[in-house]
């Protein structure tokens, strides 16, 4: 079998492959738009862009791994919460691995961040590592010693469908999220639920994103900094949730609410009023792969050894 490793990333409007090698560097890259909700269609067009760069690189057997949304229950062997529904009640891994004729490694996504930013990325070098999604949704993974940990449930990291402790300030709006759970952590510490709490308490808020927000608080605008001010408090007492329990040597951030630079020094002032220690000195910090971070982790759903 080839040495070379592709990752696969399945999103609801793109499929992004990346090739790397056993030191993790990249050899090609190829993106195609995703297929509306045809499974089959859907197999078919992972097969064809395998194909693809196995051709461009002149290999043939890569390892592959795929990230998707959702995760494989380990009760049916099913693909259970993704939001590409399509993916839903299938045996994706078996369905796939038929499809290219070789084993292929299945993750959920955020699990791929993670691990991607463990194994060469900005958790690099510690051995405990909790990857935070901050997104369209709020994802997570955790990876113990380069290897993921993903639970009797398939659901370690799942921190943004916990509840967002009322404590971590006075009068915490009510939210309610996609799922049905009321005041969900996805709800305030996503992307949409920075506009969200942006456009409920400032008076021209509405429609404006996070990165506008962001924008708009280093210009000097009161509202939007009170806004990011509310923000990091409330990202730093849903980090305390994990941190309380899991004691992880580093915080890794990903998504686009990570590209905002001043959370870091506002959730280092923070963090310790939340966490059940007489100090925290868990650091927090901006991912090293950006948006590629999740495809070089299902790559790496393949260890170098």
């Amino acid at each position: 079998m080839s040495a070379v490793r592709i990752g696969i990333d399945v999103g609801g409007t793109k499929i992004e492959a990346l090739a790397i090698d056993a030191q993790g560097r990249e050899l090609a890259r190829r993106r195609i738009p995703s297929p509306a909700r045809d499974y089959e269609r859907l197999l078919a067009a992972i097969g064809a862009l395998v194909n693809e760069v196995e051709g461009a690189l002149g290999v043939q057997g890569a390892r592959v791994g795929i990230g998707t949304p959702g995760a494989i229950s380990p009760a049916s062997g099913l693909i259970k919460n993704a939001n590409s529904t399509e993916l839903n009640g299938h045996a994706f891994d078996a369905d796939v691995s038929r499809a290219l004729g070789r084993e292929v490694r299945v993750a959920n996504d955020a699990n791929c961040f993670a691990l991607s930013e463990a194994t060469d990325g900005a958790g690099a070098g510690h051995r405990l590592v909790f990857g935070a999604i901050l997104g369209t949704g709020t994802g997570g993974g955790l990876v113990m010693d380069g290897a993921l940990w993903v639970g009797p449930n398939a659901i370690a990291g799942e921190w943004g469908h916990n509840e967002l402790p009322s404590r971590t300030e006075p009068g915490l709006p009510d939210t309610r999220c996609y799922c049905g759970r009321p005041r969900c952590i996805e709800t305030y510490v996503s992307g949409p639920g920075l506009a969200a709490e942006h456009a409920r308490s400032a008076a021209s808020g509405a429609g404006l994103d996070a990165a506008a927000i962001a924008a708009l608080a280093r210009a000097g605008d009161r509202d939007a900094q009170a806004t990011l001010a509310r923000y990091a408090n409330r990202l730093a007492g849903a980090l305390a949730t994990v941190i309380n329990v899991v004691d992880p040597d580093v915080v890794v951030l990903g998504g686009g609410v990570s590209n905002i630079d001043e959370l870091y020094p506002a959730l280092r002032a923070r963090l310790a009023d939340h966490v059940f220690s007489d100090r925290c000195t868990t650091p927090v910090v901006k991912n090293r792969h950006g948006d590629a971070s999740g495809v070089r982790g299902a790559a790496w759903l393949w260890p170098a050894a």
